[in-house]
């Protein structure tokens, strides 16, 4: 197992720790209702220097975002960030990700998930085919995201970069916590608000972004956060978790994720989405909530009412900010319509829930 610039922190504080994406990560400190509420009221800390980082950087860098990517990153202008997705040749997604421009037309930083970094490598590598200049710089960068309604007013103490006014999906590059080339962006993963932190991994730079974080956030309450209460928080706003709800063999279309994918350019896949859109979705991802007492789980098969197959779910768990069973599934378009009863399959019991919008409420 790999470790982060904090593993050794962590397991200082008596994090619980497991093995996630290759890397010892800490799922939870206390218990997650604690810390998914902390983040919901105050503020909380995520390591997450397990995400990689790819660099691309040269005058065909651009055209290889656009070639490899769903959304268009010719809008980017510096200091603005997108999401996107990475198709695959069958209409699939190899990845979603952040792409940060950094100096227009010239320099961006893709930001991927920890268990594709060497996937996503290999594929946009394939597809360069005019000589971009690509570092992954996974290994040397260090990330933590500090998430909660209070979070950029704690943050804001350690540096003279305006964070307080940092538009979602922007970022600024400067001084930190006393560490330079520090970028701070606000794209986060909870909807909670707040930033995220690259930082270079030399010179005991973790240690002092670490130590300065909790100097200002502990007396207001500012707490170190596990990943279990990420994906509670990330699924209470219906955020979608690559390896879960959507993987290689689910379209960005059904995801619900239209919005990034745009046919005013050439992609990967850009003919197999269009006939897709212009025939019309055959499944899509859905947000449910139980009616009968139950946790809908990853891969539990959910029913229409007279019992036929119609989708499986992807995501689930006991909602702790609505006190509520709350997941996503994939379902039969005929059965995506908000208020439509279905029927989840708990260990071989039917039980009823029904069709909801997200961000769940």
């Amino acid at each position: 197992m790999k470790n982060t610039p904090f593993t050794q922190k962590h397991i200082e504080l008596g994090a619980k720790m497991a093995e996630f994406a290759g890397y010892n990560m800490p799922i939870s400190y206390t218990s997650i209702n604690e810390e998914h509420n902390t983040v919901r009221k105050n503020a909380g800390v995520f390591d997450v220097s397990h995400m990689g980082e790819f660099i691309l950087k040269g005058d065909k860098a651009l055209d290889l975002i656009q070639r490899v990517t769903s959304n268009d990153a010719s809008k980017l202008t510096d200091g603005k960030a997108q999401y996107s997705c990475l198709p695959n040749d069958n209409g699939g997604i190899v990845d979603d990700l952040l792409v940060y421009c950094v100096e227009t037309n010239k320099t961006y930083m893709l930001v991927v998930n920890a268990s594709n970094i060497e996937k996503d490598w290999n594929w946009i590598s394939k597809h360069n085919t005019e000589g971009v200049e690509m570092h992954n710089i996974s290994d040397k960068t260090g990330l933590l995201a500090v998430q909660g309604p209070k979070a950029v007013q704690y943050m804001q103490q350690l540096t003279d970069m305006d964070i307080t006014n940092l538009k979602y999906y922007t970022f600024v590059k400067g001084k930190f916590a006393g560490v330079d080339n520090v970028i701070v962006s606000a794209t986060g993963y909870t909807g909670a608000g707040g930033v995220e932190i690259y930082f270079e991994d030399k010179d005991n730079n973790a240690e002092t972004i670490w130590n300065k974080i909790f100097e200002v956030g502990t007396p207001n309450g500012l707490k170190p956060i596990g990943l279990a209460a990420r994906d509670t928080l990330r699924l209470e706003m219906g955020f979608a978790l690559y390896g879960n709800d959507i993987d290689d063999t689910t379209s960005p279309l059904e995801a619900g994720l239209g919005w990034i994918t745009k046919f005013t350019k050439d992609f990967t896949a850009r003919p197999i989405l269009e006939k897709q859109k212009a025939e019309g979705l055959k499944n899509k991802l859905v947000g449910i909530e139980m009616i009968d007492k139950g946790i809908p789980r990853h891969h539990y098969k959910v029913q229409d009412a007279s019992g036929k197959e119609i989708g499986y779910v992807t995501s689930g768990t006991q909602s702790p900010s609505l006190g509520k069973a709350i997941g996503m599934c994939y379902v039969t378009k005929e059965n995506a319509t908000e208020g439509t009863e279905v029927m989840v399959m708990v260990r071989d019991k039917a039980l009823k829930a029904k069709v909801v919008k997200v961000p769940f409420e």
